[in-house]
């Protein structure tokens, strides 16, 4: 008859610390093809370095905080219980302006390989 399909539960304590950076903690959830899902915990003050997703889509929840998107001469901001949509290939920084950290579920959808493409600004 197949293959029996199952739901998991993924709990805070299971979560892998990936891609994490100085006052940036990235904590996958789950990745397979095409689809990664996460959170994302900055500290305040902090500002990433300028990256792309290759060709995934990106959506950010914010849970606490703000989150600050810029890209190019452009930013987008959002604070707790709003999203973020990220297309993918965009040129991207974040930052967490905010008195105290902001954090965010981080869903990937689309693409392959690795999660984050680090280039050396807007243009590049």
């Amino acid at each position: 008859m197949g293959e029996r399909l199952a739901a998991t539960r993924i709990g805070p304590d299971e979560l892998a610390d990936t891609d994490s950076q100085p006052g940036i903690k990235r904590e996958e959830a789950f990745a397979k093809p095409g689809l990664w899902a996460g959170r994302s915990t900055t500290e305040p003050g902090v500002t990433s370095g300028w990256h792309h997703h290759g060709e995934a889509d990106t959506v950010v929840y914010v849970l606490s905080g703000t989150v600050v998107i810029e890209f190019g001469d452009d930013t987008v901001k959002a604070s707790e219980g709003e999203f973020l949509v990220i297309p993918s290939g965009l040129v991207h920084r974040e930052s967490t302006p905010s008195d105290g950290p902001s954090r965010s579920v981080v869903i990937r959808a689309g693409g392959e390989g690795p999660p984050t493409y680090k280039v050396d600004g807007p243009n590049g």
